[in-house]
């Protein structure tokens, strides 16, 4: 999204955000197992970075990233190894969610956005990622709209390919702005979206209509669970809300909760905010980004890959921020975990 590197931080307070949660029930933490973690967590602590590169390389782990997250990715190993060996936890990955659907939309914008200019969405990319294979599924890039054969059966082919990129497990759609419908300069430099592409492309309402399409496709809260996943809580209360308002259709149900990967990241790793943007998460990781920066598809593409990763890691995605009455609130981690529901065709506000 335009704004992705100068989003304000959301209003919900940092004690409120969402902790990592474990299968374990609350209390229960006098089994010997934890006496063995509490002190594999110890050691770890003390290592050097070079020692904790070394023992990462001796376990076939990724050795990328600073010493935060290469502690972090040490213990958590260990951790389930041993409550593996206790039969305490099912499994070695975090697969409540089957997946995680990745959305970071592009917006019209000024180089300075006046206080009352209305961001309208231009691009709206949506990217899966299988949480039990911990891969992206169909991962091609904005030069490549190739239709890539995936885990799911193919989609009719779209009506208007150059406004609309159905991927087999992936879409990417371009949007027509109503109240600005001249893209400034700034904003076609910045995301690279040309004047005539969005010209071309159909109105907010047709385009969500499709996306509801593509999810119900993929039996996407029938036969499989999954979540809405962004980067921070501008895609959905600022650029969703305010483009349902526009486009007078109601917020779509399916995006009222979703995870928050800065928050999300913010708790697991131990780190400020000021180190959430997504080049300094990626940064943090030991990767790059790939791609073109603020193409909405690429852009998602690296949020997954960041996603991914810390489910390797051991972190527990869920869902820990949503939209209530038109205000963004918390969810907190004594939540139950659900599911986004299935997907509704959009419906107009009375």
């Amino acid at each position: 999204m335009p704004l992705a590197e100068t989003k304000p931080c959301s209003r919900i307070h940092p004690d409120e955000e969402t902790a990592p949660q474990t299968s374990q029930s609350n209390g229960d933490f006098s089994h010997p197992v934890y006496k063995e973690i509490a002190l594999a967590n110890g050691h770890i602590n003390r290592m050097s970075k070079d020692e904790l590169r070394v023992k990462l390389a001796e376990l076939k782990l990724d050795t990328r990233g600073v010493k935060d997250v290469m502690k972090k990715r040490l213990k958590n190993h260990y951790k389930k190894q041993k409550l593996l060996q206790s039969a305490a936890e099912g499994g070695p990955t975090d697969t409540y969610y089957d997946f995680i659907c990745v959305v970071d939309f592009e917006a019209t914008c000024e180089e300075d956005n006046p206080p009352d200019f209305l961001h309208e969405i231009i691009e709206f990319p949506m990217v899966l990622i299988d949480t039990h294979t911990l891969q992206i599924v169909s991962p091609a890039p904005c030069s490549d709209l190739r239709v890539i054969r995936g885990r799911f059966p193919p989609p009719p082919p779209p009506t208007r390919l150059n406004v609309i990129s159905v991927q087999t497990d992936s879409f990417q759609a371009y949007v027509k702005p109503e109240v600005n419908p001249q893209l400034s300069d700034f904003c076609v430099k910045l995301t690279g979206i040309k004047q005539q592409t969005v010209d071309d492309a159909e109105p907010f309402p047709d385009v969500l209509h499709r996306v509801v399409e593509w999810l119900q496709e993929r039996e996407l809260g029938t036969k499989y669970k999954y979540a809405i996943l962004t980067d921070g809580a501008w895609d959905m209360s600022k650029f969703l809300n305010i483009q349902c308002r526009v486009s007078s259709i109601r917020y779509p149900q399916f995006a009222k909760k979703w995870i928050n990967i800065r928050k999300s990241y913010c708790n697991f790793y131990k780190v400020p905010r000021t180190q959430t943007k997504l080049s300094t998460m990626l940064e943090k990781l030991g990767m790059t980004y790939e791609g073109r920066p603020h193409c909405g598809l690429d852009d998602s593409r690296n949020i997954a890959r960041i996603a991914i990763r810390m489910l390797q890691d051991g972190c527990q995605l869920r869902v820990n921020e949503r939209m209530h009455g038109g205000q963004l609130l918390s969810v907190p981690s004594s939540a139950p975990v659900v599911g986004a529901p299935p997907p509704r065709k959009p419906s107009s506000r009375e």
